[in-house]
């Protein structure tokens, strides 16, 4: 089926170079599997065969590719898997959403290139969007290369490396920033500079360091390198009861405590473009597009998650389980891939008679299925999509030891939604993410003697803060506490604050009239006609009933 479809970014021409002056320390790919079972099919729309498939270098150098892709005798999807496999980047074609002003029905794809997305290719198939999409990122990968001057023979061994001022590949760590070049593939830089950041916080505040067993990051991607700018941990929910007062925590996961500090880090970075202030402007990490007034991330600029294990529900399902099962009942593929809640640390599947026996329990939707809601509606929230556009991430990895395979994570996070993006309103996709298995950045000494207390941490605080998962709110002994009363800096009514404040910066009037929390987010007209259009299809599809907070929780005002 068509769908509407909005656009992409593209790659600044100065990474393919940095690409191949340091392609002697990558290590090569050990399978094209690894790439195109997550990626659309190319050409005819069938999978690589396997003799098709690139295992070494080729003895000639890339302008031998170049060459025959310029003169006709290549096709662009394969040129441009060809170079993936000399120049040794990760390359995804995903498909995408078309550009703003493009009226009409068009499929739309863009090459993603070591998690940075190209320009936008669209078409009346998918087969044609592809092609254009590729043509688009190697006019310029190839036009950097040539302009790079690319040594004229790879056969005799790594071309020379460029005189750079860099030349350590050991992170840098200044203004509270973990910061590592962009020199070896995402998959090793994302663990990495978690790890260093990590590292960093418990080494600040050891005495903490017993509650960062489960950890979950967001990392920015830009051509400075690697960053992460929000960290979260915890394993619990709280045993609070809802209440009209927004300054309860009713989940502190390790991944809804990262997406709550990535929410706080957005706010930051839109008060620098709201500024006035040329200099801070150019600090924020948003453009903004002149017809829509809706901001979006720099077009060079890619958000990655990691997490330290599998979250819990639909992702932990058994590998031998199929979404179209012939061997096992209807109800065991319900209760698997169906959606799961959390009760006190617990989790049930919607369809397991011990979730009805919950009663009036605080319930939470499990972390598998936010991430699934977040890849569709925007890790931003419906406040924040007031001013931007949905945030999405490009990869997901999972630092998990004792996990063998991420079919599960595959299965719930993209195979689930599935078929959703043409119900869904402008800007709103299935973005699929890439998920891949990758070191872990949590040390093995590290024991969760803390389990019940969550630690956050976000781009350009000076301390983190130690919340109770118990109880919804910061510890006495928390090195930041936002009050007396130990509201924590995550909690509804602080995001709320957060808001009316960037309104005010925006001068958008209109937003400041919104009396309670919840009239902001259901002015969100777009976020909430996306968020019904999804819990809907996933009730008709089977997967079970998605459960909302009481109304109560968000009935508060400032």
């Amino acid at each position: 089926m068509k769908m509407m479809m909005r656009g992409s970014s593209s790659r600044e021409s100065s990474l393919a170079h940095n690409r191949w002056t340091n392609i002697s320390s990558h290590p090569p790919f050990s399978d094209l599997n690894d790439i195109n079972n997550n990626n659309n099919k190319c050409l005819s729309g069938q999978p690589l065969s396997p003799s098709s498939k690139i295992n070494s270098k080729p003895k000639g150098l890339p302008r031998e590719h170049i060459d025959k892709y310029k003169r006709g005798h290549t096709h662009p999807v394969s040129a441009l898997y060809q170079l993936s496999q000399v120049l040794q980047f990760q390359l995804d074609m995903k498909e995408t959403v078309t550009t703003a002003g493009i009226t009409g029905f068009y499929f739309a794809f863009c090459a993603v290139i070591d998690g940075v997305q190209y320009k936008t290719g669209m078409g009346i198939t998918k087969k044609e969007a592809r092609a254009k999409a590729a043509e688009l990122a190697l006019e310029e990968l190839i036009a950097s290369l040539e302009n790079d001057g690319i040594p004229s023979d790879v056969s005799a061994g790594p071309p020379p490396l460029p005189v750079r001022e860099k030349e350590s590949t050991s992170p840098e760590i200044h203004s509270g920033r973990a910061v590592i070049e962009r020199k070896n593939p995402i998959k090793d830089q994302v663990p990495n500079v978690v790890r260093e950041m990590f590292t960093k916080l418990m080494d600040s505040y050891p005495e903490f360091s017993g509650c960062g067993g489960t950890v979950a990051a967001f990392v920015m991607l830009s051509p400075e390198g690697c960053e992460v700018v929000a960290l979260g941990t915890g394993s619990s929910n709280t045993k609070a009861s809802p209440a009209p007062t927004g300054r309860i925590l009713h989940d502190s996961h390790a991944v809804v405590t990262a997406r709550r500090s990535l929410m706080r880090f957005l706010y930051r970075n839109l008060l620098l473009f709201f500024s006035k202030n040329s200099t801070l402007e150019e600090k924020s990490v948003f453009q903004q597009d002149q017809t829509t007034k809706l901001l979006s991330l720099k077009n060079h600029f890619t958000l990655h998650l990691y997490l330290s294990q599998l979250p819990k529900g639909a992702a932990q399902i058994p590998s031998q389980l199929r979404l179209n099962p012939l061997s096992i009942s209807a109800w065991e593929v319900n209760n698997q891939i169906g959606l799961h809640v959390v009760v006190e640390g617990k989790v049930f599947s919607k369809f397991s008679s011990s979730y009805e026996q919950m009663g009036s329990h605080v319930v939470s939707m499990s972390a598998t299925d936010k991430i699934m809601q977040w890849q569709v509606l925007g890790f931003q929230g419906a406040l924040l999509s007031h001013f931007i556009e949905p945030v999405y991430m490009s990869s997901i990895f999972i630092g998990d030891g004792s996990c063998s395979d991420t079919r599960g994570m595959e299965m719930a996070v993209n195979q689930r939604v599935d078929g959703i993006t043409s119900a869904l309103p402008l800007y709103y996709c299935v973005y699929r993410p890439h998920i891949s298995l990758v070191s872990s950045a949590v040390p093995p000494d590290a024991h969760p003697s803390q389990k019940s207390l969550s630690l956050n941490w976000s781009h350009g605080d000076l301390m983190v803060e130690v919340v109770d998962a118990l109880d919804g709110k910061s510890t006495e002994d928390s090195p930041f506490k936002s009050s007396p009363a130990l509201a924590s800096r995550l909690c509804k009514a602080a995001m709320l604050s957060r808001f009316n404040l960037v309104a005010k910066e925006a001068q958008r009037e209109e937003l400041l009239t919104a009396v309670t929390y919840r009239e902001a987010k259901m002015m969100a007209k777009p976020y909430q006609e996306a968020k019904s259009v999804l819990k809907s299809y996933l009730e008709k599809k089977g997967y079970g009933q998605w459960v909302e907070k009481p109304p109560i929780s968000d009935h508060f005002s400032m």
